[in-house]
């Protein structure tokens, strides 16, 4: 078991930037895959990005590849979405997730969720 709490939300203008915070409780922490999907009104959640165990591999949807930053900090049980030149699209409910399957971009399949922040990006 392992709980999500996400933080760093809030409201951007276009081309700025943002820094998603999920701490995770539990001592699996490292052995899980973890990831970030968004969820805009009235549209599925969709896969933001993707890390591996021990940080070493990276996956991005291509919508924000070059502008997003996935890492993790398995000491402090902590994964991070540095999220730049930030478009009004990008403006969703952005979800922590733990335990990821394959692929990874199949949000059915994943084992656990944070509660969401909320970003948005005014034009």
């Amino acid at each position: 078991q392992v709980q999500l709490v996400e933080s760093g939300g809030g409201l951007v203008q276009a081309g700025g930037s943002l820094r998603l915070s999920c701490a995770a409780s539990g001592r699996s922490f490292s052995t899980y895959t973890m990831g970030w999907f968004r969820q805009a009104p009235g549209k599925e959640r969709e896969f933001v990005a993707a890390i591996s165990r021990s940080g070493s591999n990276t996956n991005y949807a291509d919508s924000v590849k070059g502008r997003f930053t996935i890492s993790r900090d398995n000491a402090k049980n902590t994964v991070y979405l540095q999220m730049n030149s930030l478009k009004p699209e990008d403006t969703a409910v952005y979800y922590c997730a733990a335990d990821l399957g394959i692929p990874y971009s199949d949000y059915t399949l994943t084992g656990y969720w944070g509660q969401g922040t909320q970003v948005t990006v005014s034009s």
